[in-house]
Parts: C-alpha cells; structure tokens; sequence
C-alpha cells in the first residue's frame, strides 16, 4: 500500500502534468525560417499580388505596409510561432471583397512562388499550405 505523503506527491505531479499546456509545435515557424523568414516570404508574396493582374486590384484601397504586419503575424501563429493574430477573423477581414475560387487560387500560386524564391522547401509550403486551406471558405464568397 502507498504511504499517504506518496499519494500525495503522485496526485501533486498528476495535477501539475495535467494542468500544464502541451507545448505548441513550432517545427513548421522554424522550417520558415522563423520571424525573419516569414516577414522576408511576406515582402516577396505581396510584391507578386501588386504585380498579379488577376489579382492586383483587390489591393487598391489596402494599406500594404499593416497588411504585410498583420500577414506577417497571421503566419506566424499559424505555423506555431510565438505571435498572436488580435485582428477580426478572416471572414470579416475579407467580407465585401467578392472574392472567387480563381482570386484564392492566384493568391495561393503567388504564395508558393515566393517561397520558391526564398527557398522554402516544397514540403514545407505543403506544410504552411495544409495549414492555410480551412481559410478558403471564409475568405471565398463568390
């Protein structure tokens, strides 16, 4: 039979292992390259979109330099960064843009050209990607 203080020490060693948070994966933020490395994929995806005719137009009322910090923090969190997106979710960020399965899709080739660029291994856009698709319902209205 356990001694009362043993049953003590498992039931405090219990409690703390249960009521500690699993720690967040962030192999994904790190295969990114971290902070760095998203803000520089960022930099080269938005200058894609403003050069995308199919696309470039939804971003003529934007204020391109908050929308690369809050893409910059979005993908962060996303891929199990430390930053914490506070901005409104992705269906009210886009509401009223109209935006189409051919809009999500160029924005999406955009994003895999300048991970290409930067040099992000395929597995690891698959990776961002995978994690990035649920959006598409919230973002596609049309």
């Amino acid at each position: 039979m356990i001694k009362k203080t043993a049953r003590k020490a498992i039931f405090a060693a219990a409690c703390l292992f249960f009521a500690t948070p699993a720690l967040a994966d962030d192999s994904l933020y790190r295969d990114l390259g971290g902070l760095d490395g998203i803000k520089k994929f960022v930099d080269v995806e938005m200058a894609y979109h403003l050069e995308n005719p199919r696309i470039m137009h939804q971003f003529d009322e934007t204020n391109i330099d908050r929308l690369k910090e809050q893409l910059v923090i979005f993908f962060c969190q996303t891929a199990g960064g430390p930053c914490k997106y506070t901005n409104h979710d992705m269906k009210v960020v886009h509401q009223g843009m109209h935006l189409t399965n051919v809009d999500f899709n160029a924005l999406v080739e955009d994003m895999q050209k300048a991970m290409d660029d930067q040099g992000i291994p395929f597995s690891v856009q698959n990776r961002l990607l995978a994690r990035l698709a649920p959006y598409q319902r919230q973002v596609v209205t049309k």
